[in-house]
């Protein structure tokens, strides 16, 4: 129980234990004050367990922004690879281990679903025979 609790309870024995005249208005006055001082309380308690529960909740939320902190400074850390969309002029990055990648491996602009990568050299192009060793200016109908 909490001291706030305490000393309420303790006001409401002294006015049950005192036989407080109720019909007065000076033992109502005093009545109410100790309901008002009882609710009070209650009201305090309350606040009080859900600061808890949000701390914890806080709590939870930091650890895992300081997860996702580690996870992108160990992505902004890495070797990375810029390339310029050929549609749509987006730049986009990607990591540069992909460049030595056995598996064929395409890098398409997020934002216009173009392919701005193949780590094939021999088809790097996307015309078949072109053989440049990067996108050609080559409309796709020809």
């Amino acid at each position: 129980m909490s001291p706030l609790r305490e000393n309420v309870a303790y006001l409401q024995g002294l006015v049950d234990g005192s036989k407080l005249d109720t019909s007065k208005d000076e033992g109502r006055v005093i009545k109410d004050i100790i309901n008002a001082l009882s609710d009070v309380a209650d009201a305090i308690e309350n606040l009080d367990d859900r600061q808890t529960d949000l701390e914890s909740y806080v709590d939870s939320i930091d650890e895992g922004l300081m997860d996702l902190e580690e996870d992108v400074l160990d992505v902004l850390d890495g070797d990375f690879t810029e390339v310029e969309c050929p549609d749509c002029g987006e730049v986009v990055c990607f990591d540069s281990s992909i460049l030595d990648d056995e598996d064929l491996i395409e890098v398409t602009c997020p934002n216009c679903d173009a392919v701005v990568f193949v780590n094939d050299y021999e088809d790097c192009c996307i015309h078949e025979g072109c053989g440049e060793d990067d996108f050609c200016d080559k409309d796709e109908d020809d």
